[in-house]
This record gives C-alpha cells, structure tokens and sequence, in this order.
C-alpha cells in the first residue's frame, strides 16, 4: 500500500492529537502533530499531506465559542490552503472541537460547492452541562462519506459543552435528502433517539451526531473515535467477555468502530494514490 501521510494539528489547547495520531498509525498512515503556527508560518507545508485532522479539545479556550478562533485563525492565514486541499480530493475529518472549527470555517456541509459560507452550527447542550458518557450512533448507509463506509452503528464517547447541532428548517431537510446526515444518536436498538436525553446528549436537530460534505470526502462528528482504538477502550468490554464466554464464544478483538473510521479514510486514500 502506498505511504498514506495525516497531518494532526495540535497546540493551542487541542488536547487529543496524541490519540488521533495514534490511531491513524494504527490504521496503516504515517502521522504527523503539528502545530498549527508550523502550518501559518508555512515551516510545513499542507499539500505534503493526504489527510487533515481537526482533532478534539478546547481550541482557544473555547473563549469566543468552540472553535471559532481556531477557524478565523486558520482561516486568515490558510484559507486558499485549506480550500485547495479539498479541491485536490484529499480527505479531512473534525472530531468534536474539530467538528465546531469545520462548521465555523464554512468546510461543512459545503453545499453548492460552497466551502466558506457558515450555515450550521454547534451550540450549547440542552442539558446546560458538559457532557462525558458513552453514546450509541445510528449510521446512515446512503451516504456518501468515505470514513463510514459499511458501518450501521456504533458506540462512542462523547465529551463535549456545545454539542448541539443547529440549522434552519430548508438546509436541514437539504441535508438529509442528499444522505449528508452521516450518524445520529441512537438507542439500544439502533433506532433514533428522537431527541430523549440522554441518548442524545446535547438535543441536536434530528439526532444529528455527524455529517459531511457531498462528496463524503470532508466529515465532522462530535463523538471521539480516536477514544475507541481497542475493545478494552469500552466501559461494558468486561462483562460483554464474561457473557459470551458462557456461551462459548470470545470477545472480537477486530477493528473496534472507532478504528473503522480511520481505517475506512486511510485505505480509500491509498487507493487513489
């Protein structure tokens, strides 16, 4: 397989690029941390690279809004970087914080091709808390994202303030007619939370939990799957082995979801090498 290179951007309070990287090593890329000044001073350079990683954390203190001066930041210095990576097809995935900075920037949901204009938005939990917990996700198998490819569920944790995703009535329904919806929270039957907290723990719109551009290429998600890289990484592992070793069966120890994701971005990268 050709040499598929991620560039994880760190500094400035992002706290999960360790993670993120080391998850795109463990799916077969080579992955670098780099700090987003190394980025604006043009010391590395972002075309060198096949996939970008917004990862999670609390960019700027979150001061002015998750994410938002992260995205003027890079916005002001990287701008025609940032819309020509896409332009190229290379692949780019926000995870949580990361998600927020892809909303603010106008590279989500990317509709008509427009990568700049702001239409959504991740605001404030209805609950009013910061919320850490483990949550199910209902995949959409239409769509197009590349990172989901084959996957109809998953667990994941989540641990964010302003998770709640926001849009108006038209774009929402745009959205969901194009399969740009890529998760939503779920209950234990993969169905739809409807809202019910707190199986979806901020109260976004339609259970929203993740979407993508059209092209499936860009993909941002509040849920950490760089969090699920092994199956010891979930809270119930222990007793799901117990359960099924009286039924004389053992724990997989495949590619947990959150591997998937990465897995599913670095192979189709290597395949259009």
């Amino acid at each position: 397989m050709k040499e598929v290179r991620a560039l994880v951007l760190t500094g400035f309070g992002l706290n999960c690029d360790m993670e993120t990287a080391y998850a795109f090593e463990l799916a077969g890329a080579t992955a670098r941390r780099v700090h987003i000044n190394a980025l604006v001073d043009r010391k590395v350079d972002l075309d060198d690279f096949h996939i970008l990683a917004f990862g999670g954390g609390f960019s700027w203190g979150d001061d002015h809004g998750a994410g938002v001066v992260q995205a003027l930041k890079l916005k002001n210095h990287l701008g025609d970087k940032l819309l020509s990576f896409v332009e190229k097809g290379r692949l780019v995935i926000g995870i949580c914080n990361g998600f927020q900075t892809l909303v603010n920037l106008g590279l989500l949901p990317g509709l008509d091709n427009d990568y700049r204009a702001r239409t959504v938005a991740l605001t404030w939990n209805d609950c009013g808390n910061f919320r850490d917990q483990w949550v199910t996700l209902k995949g959409n198998e239409e769509s197009p994202c590349v990172f989901t490819k084959g996957m109809t569920s998953a667990d994941m944790p989540v641990r964010h303030g302003e998770g709640k995703f926001v849009t108006d009535k038209e774009l929402l329904e745009r959205l969901i007619a194009n399969n740009q919806v890529v998760f939503r929270y779920a209950d234990e039957n993969n169905e739809p939370a409807r809202g019910k907290f707190p199986l979806n723990p901020n109260g976004s719109m339609d259970d929203i939990a993740g979407i993508c551009d059209p092209t499936g290429r860009i993909f941002g998600l509040m849920p950490h799957p760089e969090a699920y890289n092994h199956v010891t990484n979930h809270p119930d592992w222990a007793r799901q082995k117990e359960a099924l070793k009286r039924e004389g069966k053992s724990l997989d120890t495949g590619l947990t979801p959150g591997m998937r994701i990465f897995r599913n971005g670095v192979d189709y990268m290597a395949a259009t090498l």
